[in-house]
């Protein structure tokens, strides 16, 4: 995300904008699109480069360390020839490849764009202008997105603890609710709702309510109380969860997602996906990346070993660090002169090293960093020694 400074300004320039924007729709001589589409701040992905620094880690976007499945470099490479024909539109490799490592039934399964198009295609397909979609005041940007997007008004539930409460979820119900999304882990907190809290939540909510379960992080998750919403979705009629090979599976350049969702649900949105929403080459890496257990276990390893021992670390150091079961740390700086996430985020990027600023999720005080390599971490634990004068 933006810096807090840059985030300011983003937000003027934005304002800037949407005024220039909404005087343009007053010109009849001009296609003007609907007025919600206009009240969306566009979403800021993280960065990627630091100008005069040669050597880069980039730690901003919860990718993965360890890279894609070589089964899945090498199935790109097999398709590379085959690019003058048109996809598998109805991704029956993938779907199968997916269904055979979670024992579902492929046809409950419709992949995506990312998974990311298939929360956007859910919000056109439940919305309708001046409809209520709710998301948690922490959750994923793209979620307000997605439900402006579809003409629908976004309703935000507060946290506690930075964790999403059921409670304070329900509350928001109203008559014109027909989406909750829920990310689980949620992103950028780390934190995550067990099942049976989750199951409290469907249960309580009006049937109609369509509960999308955001599971985006789910690989990485070893607690015993955590389901990723396949056990729902097999059980009730009002429950989607939507799942990533961007994280774990390290393919976030192939751009591909799938969601498990009842019959109903899948036939609605395979209505109105793109009849080739998925590219060769994704399918072909994804259905190789799911079918190598290995890869994923070294990646998951991976992670739960650095994430404790960069928590640790960190908390050493004297930084506020929330418990996170992702790939990721939410990590909370001191409000002192020189000492801020602003003053940490320019003083790692002079050393190459790219977080993420939080000030658009409401933490204007953290940074979010991501697990990396073993390199990329010990030297960012040096230089956040180095940032806050510790010996």
């Amino acid at each position: 995300m933006l810096d807090e400074t840059a985030a300011d300004a983003h937000k003027q320039r934005r304002a800037n904008d949407l005024h220039g924007d909404k005087a343009m729709t007053d010109r009849a001589d001009i296609p003007a699109p609907r007025s919600s589409v206009l009240d969306i701040a566009p979403y800021v992905p993280g960065e990627a480069r630091v100008p005069g620094v040669e050597k880069v880690f980039k730690l901003a976007s919860n990718e993965s360390p360890l890279g894609p499945s070589p089964a899945a470099v090498e199935a790109i490479s097999r398709v590379a020839g085959q690019v003058a024909d048109y996809p598998d539109g109805s991704a029956h490799d993938l779907r199968t490849a997916i269904a055979e490592r979670h024992g579902l039934n492929p046809d409950n399964i419709v992949c995506g764009n990312g998974s990311d198009e298939l929360l956007h295609l859910l919000a056109q397909a439940y919305l309708s202008p001046g409809d209520e979609a709710i998301h948690t005041e922490h959750g994923f940007l793209v979620y307000p997105i997605a439900i402006r997007a579809a003409g629908g008004a976004p309703v935000v539930a507060r946290e506690e603890n930075l964790t999403a409460s059921v409670d304070a979820i329900l509350e928001k119900v109203g008559p014109r609710t027909r989406l909750v999304y829920l990310a689980n882990p949620n992103n950028p907190t780390g934190t995550y709702l067990p099942i049976d809290e989750l199951k409290r939540l469907q249960a309580e909510l009006p049937p109609h309510v369509l509960l999308v379960i955001d599971a985006a992080y789910a690989e990485y998750v070893r607690r015993n109380d955590y389901e990723a919403g396949i056990e729902l979705v097999s059980t009730c009629e009002n429950v989607v969860m939507t799942r990533t090979f961007s994280k774990a599976y390290g393919l976030a350049g192939m751009r591909i997602g799938w969601m498990y969702a009842p019959a109903h649900v899948v036939d609605a949105i395979n209505r109105i996906r793109g009849p080739f929403n998925v590219n060769a080459a994704a399918l072909a890496a994804g259905a190789a990346a799911m079918r190598d257990a290995a890869h994923l276990q070294e990646a998951v390893e991976h992670n739960e070993q650095w994430r404790e021992w960069l928590a640790g670390q960190l908390s050493a150091l004297g930084l506020e660090v929330t418990p996170s079961v992702a790939n990721f740390l939410l990590v909370h700086f001191p409000d002192e002169a020189g000492k801020r996430a602003a003053d940490a985020d320019a003083f790692l990027k002079s050393r190459g090293l790219i977080l993420r600023r939080m000030a658009g999720y409401g933490f204007p005080n953290a940074l979010r960093l991501s697990i990396g390599t073993e390199e990329a971490n010990r030297l960012l634990v040096d230089a956040l020694r180095e940032f806050l004068g510790r010996s």
